[in-house]
């Protein structure tokens, strides 16, 4: 971070702001650091990843997403007055003012909320859009002065982290190290208020103390990110990184330290994407940099993604298909007392009420799991596959009698809960369900149910030859 700030002898005042250079080019000036806005923006990108992602991590498990939102714009009419407290883009005045209006802005909506009927999401609202509105009132007055054009003070509304000096780097370092030091004294206290502030109080802990602690440093993260991506867009850096680490980590401790890296991410490739176009303005990049990313997470998140999800459950239904052909297959041996070493795909499809192309192509994902053979027209289980075609009949079979001898349900009302639950049993509730039954070897149908030595020898009534067939015991 140090190093961003050294000051080089090559002169750039502007991010993105390169004459006739190829991309090769401007990548390889971006990463020397050589420019003076490069390093500031680089730098003060970092540092709103850093306070941004920390403190959004526990708006997002709080559920106030939209205060942040409302918060972000509430702080606008405070930029306006803080610059016509001087008539100058002062960080500092700027800064207090800023602050202010976002403490305000968070004390109204308490206000509102405590003292009507109206909801919290409500009051949100109205506080959103009417200091907005003041604010962009403001912020037009400010423009149509002799030298408003050249305030700056509208770059606030959507960011610019080209403008980003010494003063602002100072400004956003300090609030940063704030957050830090916030969060290594008072991590403990900010983790229970935010997921039983009931437990908290029980506890001594004082909660509204907590909570207007985190308020304050939310909105001093807010004021020094406006520099970067502006009022609009700085509720998406608080919410985005975080809600990006919340897909990927059930663990508040991971959450905080991923939201900080996402978004420290997504303002380094923002400042580095509009490096190398002046076109494109640094802030709506980080924004766009930081949805990428949560994206990806959305997608493709080991529990929560979206893909991985449908992938999951198309895995699961392929396999209740291939555990129900094992089945049948089974229940077609056993109706002629395990006679022959196989099955023809005719008596599988018979068996399943399918046509003969459905029942090869159920043949065909068993041999290519492993679970059996095709010679000629017939399906023979290879180890594996007889296996757990034992187990799928036991645990249905089990299942049946369990309802029916201790649910005291019906013999003829069991079948459609054991064709679920026979894909789910675990190995342990098995030989529960086994010691509860006493072992019993019949279900309440009268058919043999197959034990635990019938699976292990791979067969109850064949021994293995080889893994093309069986020969009868």
């Amino acid at each position: 971070m140090a190093l961003l700030l050294v000051p080089f002898s090559a002169q750039g005042a502007r991010i993105s702001e390169l004459s006739e250079a190829t991309i090769w080019e401007q990548v390889v000036r971006f990463f020397q650091f050589r420019d003076p806005s490069v390093r500031y923006a680089v730098a003060g990108s970092i540092l709103l990843g850093i306070s941004c992602g920390i403190l959004g991590s526990f708006i997002v498990v709080r559920k106030m997403s939209l205060f942040g939102d409302a918060l972000s714009h509430a702080v606008l009419p405070g930029v306006a007055l803080g610059f016509m407290w001087n008539m100058s883009k002062d960080p500092v005045a700027i800064f207090i003012g800023a602050t202010l209006a976002g403490l305000l802005g968070a004390a109204v909506v308490h206000w509102v909320k405590e003292s009507t009927r109206l909801k919290e999401d409500t009051a949100l609202g109205l506080v959103l859009a009417s200091f907005y509105a003041v604010g962009v009132a403001l912020t037009t007055m400010i423009n149509q002065l002799p030298t408003g054009n050249q305030s700056g003070v509208d770059k606030f509304m959507f960011g610019q982290a080209s403008a980003i000096g010494a003063d602002d780097i100072k400004l956003m370092a300090t609030i940063t190290v704030l957050v830090l030091v916030c969060m290594a004294l008072l991590y403990k206290e900010f983790l229970v208020t935010s997921f039983d502030v009931n437990f908290a109080r029980v506890i001594g802990f004082p909660a509204q103390v907590i909570h207007y602690i985190l308020m304050m440093l939310l909105a001093f993260s807010v004021v020094t990110a406006l520099q970067a991506v502006g009022v609009v867009l700085v509720s998406a850096m608080l919410i985005t990184p975080a809600a990006t680490a919340y897909l990927l980590t059930d663990r508040m401790h991971r959450m905080v330290v991923l939201s900080a890296v996402f978004g420290v991410l997504a303002g380094v490739v923002g400042a580095f994407v509009s490096f190398l176009d002046d076109h494109l303005a640094t802030g709506p990049i980080i924004v766009l940099a930081a949805s990428l990313v949560f994206l990806a997470a959305f997608c493709f998140a080991p529990r929560h993604g979206v893909v991985v999800a449908w992938w999951r459950q198309r895995s699961k239904s392929a396999r209740v298909s291939r555990e129900n052909t094992l089945k049948s297959i089974y229940h077609v041996l056993e109706a002629r007392d395990f006679e022959g070493e196989g099955v023809s795909i005719r008596e599988l499809a018979q068996r399943r009420k399918e046509t003969l192309e459905e029942s090869q192509k159920l043949s065909h994902a068993l041999v290519n799991h492993r679970l059996a053979t095709i010679t000629g027209d017939d399906i023979l289980l290879a180890p594996a596959g007889w296996s757990r075609a034992c187990e799928i009949v036991r645990n249905h079979r089990l299942w049946e009698l369990y309802l029916t001898n201790e649910a005291k349900i019906a013999s003829d009302h069991v079948h459609e809960d054991a064709e679920i639950i026979e894909h789910v049993l675990g190995e342990e509730v098995v030989r529960e369900l086994e010691r509860k039954l006493k072992y019993a070897r019949q279900d309440p149908h009268g058919k043999p149910i197959p034990g635990l030595s019938d699976i292990r020898r791979g067969t109850g009534v064949y021994r293995r030859e080889d893994l093309v067939g069986y020969g009868k015991r």
